[in-house]
């Protein structure tokens, strides 16, 4: 699981959370940390979008370790 499924899911959780809760200042506070989790999955993703790390072929990776004596 990526960092934002697991972001989103915590915002998910604290939404479910906030719908729960009678407390009127308890559930602002859930509804700000479900933000702030939306807002977290969101960088994630702009992250992977920047940093990709690079696939190494295996195969290639083999081949090149057989060359060296």
């Amino acid at each position: 699981m990526s960092m934002r499924d697991e972001y989103q899911t915590r915002a998910a959780e604290f939404q479910a959370r906030a719908r729960c809760e009678s407390d009127g200042m308890t559930r602002l506070h859930f509804e700000s940390l479900a933000r702030d989790y939306m807002r977290l999955a969101e960088l994630a993703a702009q992250v992977d979008v920047i940093y990709k790390p690079r696939k190494i072929d295996s195969s290639r990776k083999l081949a090149r370790s057989a060359r060296r004596p």
